[in-house]
């Protein structure tokens, strides 16, 4: 009982109930509250501390920030979504949120944007040959194949001297156009790039035999949307390939890469596929690095229910 009068006495300001609305949608830093509330720094720090001191709010470390999050039961949830129409600037919060997840994104298209056309020439952690090799024997032509997060596109054009169909997908303008030049120049005409996000992949229902996430997952903001987006596009009975990094604690991989996750574990894959409706056929690490940080390599194949 106490613990509830306490919540409902923190939930008795406005301030504490807007930050707990943004927090029931998205992990937020004091920053990016600072910026979607209008409030002060010390303002927010202090709220938070109320919350986490009482059971409502967590945070995490990604990289050099700490992200909250909310943690509330099903009592207190209630409450915050029943006192949303009182909250005169609850729409103003919720655009302001829809603004900073924007913002998030672009730092990351921006990143590959100036990447555009150097990944030959440039490092990037888990792209070896030995890996991709391991999915190519795994395919069986012909089909219409979705790499998601297909970057500069070698390895759709790869996929495409054998595929019925390749829709490559990216959300950096840079990397669309410069894929597109590039398999024009090679004369591969089933194979289309499309501008377009992870999350909000640009395809039809049913409309894909395969979805691929070539070391592209680790970039999504919500990786677990990414994957219910793949098997929206998938058909009946279609097959999920992710190819992506080893949970590693490479914390330069955020910086050096843009990475947003630093990487994914076996059985994290395996969770986020079963929530994802998919049932997974095989997960084994198939590939690990001989230098530092010595990245590894998981290969993760399932099957749309």
């Amino acid at each position: 009982m106490a613990s509830l009068l306490k919540s409902l006495k923190l939930l008795g300001d406005e301030s504490r109930l807007r930050i707990l609305r943004l927090l029931m949608q998205e992990e937020l830093s004091v920053a990016e509250l600072q910026e979607i509330l209008g409030m002060g720094q010390s303002r927010i720090s202090m709220s938070l501390a109320q919350l986490k001191q009482a059971g409502l709010v967590d945070l995490r470390k990604s990289g050099q920030k700490h992200l909250y999050r909310y943690t509330g039961d099903a009592t207190v949830t209630n409450l915050i979504e029943q006192s949303t129409e009182e909250i005169p600037e609850s729409s103003e919060d919720d655009s302001g949120l829809k603004l900073t997840l924007k913002k998030r994104k672009d730092r990351v298209r921006a990143y590959f944007d100036e990447l555009a056309g150097r990944f030959g020439r440039h490092y990037v952690p888990g792209r070896s040959w030995k890996a991709l090799a391991e999915l190519l024997l795994k395919l069986l032509p012909p089909m219409t194949i979705v790499d998601i997060g297909a970057g500069e596109g070698s390895l759709s054009m790869l996929l495409a001297q054998s595929a019925e169909r390749v829709i490559a997908v990216d959300n950096s303008e840079q990397m669309v156009a410069y894929g597109r030049d590039a398999a024009f120049k090679a004369g591969i005409r089933n194979l289309e790039y499309r501008l377009g996000d992870l999350e909000e992949l640009p395809l039809e229902d049913a409309s894909v035999d395969l979805a691929l996430f070539s070391q592209s997952l680790h970039h999504a903001i919500h990786p677990q949307n990414a994957l219910k987006e793949a098997h929206r596009v998938l058909k009946p009975g279609g097959k999920l390939f992710i190819l992506d990094l080893n949970r590693h604690n490479f914390e330069e991989a955020r910086e050096l890469y843009a990475d947003l996750w630093l990487g994914f574990s076996q059985v994290e894959l395996s969770d986020m596929m079963r929530k994802a409706k998919f049932r997974a056929q095989d997960i084994a690490v198939v590939h690990r690095e001989e230098e530092s940080p010595y990245f590894e390599t998981v290969l993760a194949i399932a099957d749309k229910l």
